[in-house]
């Protein structure tokens, strides 16, 4: 045959299934679930508010108890165990489940949607790369960029100063821009994440996106502006006792707990508020209020998101789900609270942070510090559940607040859902959502199946109280274990 004779034919790119939405995913770091407003906390949450009259508010929805284990079932859809995260990632070993590598046979919601026709990015934290593996020498398999995600703005491990952080774009390290009065990375990474957005809405404005937001907020350092912790001046100045109680009675007011709960009291070991000193409950009570701050700033940042998305005309059609914690708050910061983290971590030794804290309270969440309040707040935050992050035996350290929006696909607005779901459940629903079925074969290796289950039942006004289609769950972390089944959960100690 001739060229004359013939038909040119360029292959056709990936193209998502008609009708597919946009997905934001935000994920917060170490919030409790009695922390944000919009679930009876003493924090305002404004923009969760706005997620949560748009769609669905679900007080069952349960995570890990700790960052890179939450991390990884909500990427690949599977148990932490399954996708190589028994642990956070400093603490791998060369044990299967516990090597902090996710297999090639769990792929990312990221490789997933990238082969079905949509742009994907990562912006904020990533702690599921191993230590041995985030130099500048790769190897990048398990970077962001290499899990197929097309675009990384963020920072690699648990946490990062806010303000001088150690940005990573996509596999290289840079400063933070140059110039900038008051910078702090949350406002930058949400710069970073609204630019990418226009930009790809720009260039391919019928190709759905992922976008995949997840702030260092509020995980220590508690950095926050002056100005947004100024805000909760004397706010919690009645201590974390009063804080709780406040807490546990709201919950019961909006219906976000049963009506015949009982009360859950902070342990008195962890310090009664009315028994403290003067001085203490001066800098307690700051250091909680640079921490609310630091959750009202990150939740405004998310609000500039949505704001971007209602610029652009594509709300509508844009899956949002905001998880406001990947565990519950975090009691890592001792029974005195700490200006210097890192230090306390690596001396195992916490001196009492009171004295020098005194010599300037406004310091607390600035450059100087990288501070993290007393255990009280983390229980008080935790409300009403016991313990905190790291303890997978109570729900003190698993449950946290999720808010889910999507005007097209959900019509029963402003609605409660109670059904028992997990984070591993997340990308089954972004599947089904996207009306793409889960891949059998990635990249040319067969895939574990997703131990995940849909949430979409949830979204028809029908089956507003439908049993929950999540039948069973374990929890476990480093031995603190649980496990769920029809509505039962089972700890091994009641403390």
């Amino acid at each position: 045959m001739s060229f004359a004779d013939s038909t040119p034919f360029f292959p056709k790119n990936r193209q998502a299934p008609a009708g597919a939405p946009n997905v934001l995913l935000i994920l917060l770091d170490d919030v409790g679930f009695g922390a944000s407003s919009t679930f009876g906390g003493p924090i305002p949450t404004p923009t969760l508010d706005r997620v949560a009259k748009a769609g669905l508010r679900y007080n069952q929805w349960h995570t890990t108890s700790l960052c890179s284990p939450t991390r990884a079932a909500l990427l690949t859809g599977r148990n932490h165990h399954e996708a190589g995260f028994g642990v956070v990632a400093e603490m791998s070993t060369g044990f299967p489940g516990y090597d902090a590598i996710m297999p090639d046979s769990a792929a990312t919601i990221g490789e997933i949607l990238k082969g079905n026709g949509y742009n994907t990015s990562w912006f904020g934290k990533n702690h599921n790369t191993p230590d041995s593996e985030i130099s500048a020498t790769g190897p990048f398999t398990q970077w962001p960029i290499g899990m197929g995600f097309e675009y990384f703005y963020g920072f690699n491990g648990g946490d990062t100063n806010q303000w001088n952080p150690a940005i990573i774009e996509n596999t290289k390290a840079i400063e933070k821009p140059a110039g900038v009065k008051n910078y702090h990375f949350m406002t930058d990474m949400t710069d970073k994440a609204i630019t990418w957005i226009r930009n790809q809405k720009t260039m391919a404005p019928k190709k759905p996106f992922f976008a995949y937001f997840a702030p260092g907020a509020t995980h220590a350092p508690h950095h926050a502006p002056k100005e947004w912790a100024d805000k909760f001046k004397g706010q919690f100045d009645q201590g974390w006792n009063k804080v709780s109680e406040e807490t546990f009675n709201r919950m019961k007011q909006q219906g976000i707990i049963p009506a015949n709960a009982k009360y859950n009291p902070i342990p008195g070991e962890v310090g009664e508020w009315d028994k403290l000193t003067a001085d203490q409950k001066k800098v307690y009570a700051r250091m909680m209020e640079v921490y609310a701050g630091f959750l009202a700033y990150a939740d405004a940042e998310v609000g500039r998101l949505l704001t971007t998305l209602d610029d652009l005309g594509i709300t509508d059609n844009t899956l949002v789900i905001y998880a406001v914690g990947d565990n519950g708050a975090s009691a890592e910061g001792g029974f005195s609270g700490t200006l210097n983290e890192i230090a306390a971590d690596l001396n195992s030794y916490r001196p009492d942070a009171v004295p020098e804290a005194l010599k300037d309270l406004d310091a607390i969440g600035g450059p100087t510090t990288y501070n993290h309040y007393p255990v009280g707040w983390a229980l008080a935050t935790n409300s009403p559940f016991k313990f905190a992050k790291r303890e997978a035996s109570h729900f003190g350290g698993t449950r946290n607040a999720l808010a889910i929006s999507w005007p097209k696909g959900i019509k029963d607005v402003g609605g409660m859902r109670t059904q028992f779901h997990h984070v591993a459940d997340l990308v089954p629903t972004i599947l089904e959502a996207a009306h793409i079925p889960q891949p059998q074969v990635v990249n040319g290796v067969k895939q574990k199946p997703m131990s995940g289950i849909s949430m979409m039942y949830t979204f028809n006004a029908a089956n507003a109280k439908a049993p929950s289609q999540r039948r069973a769950q374990y929890f476990e972390m480093a031995g603190a274990r649980a496990i769920y089944k029809d509505g039962w959960v089972a700890p091994p100690r009641t403390a």
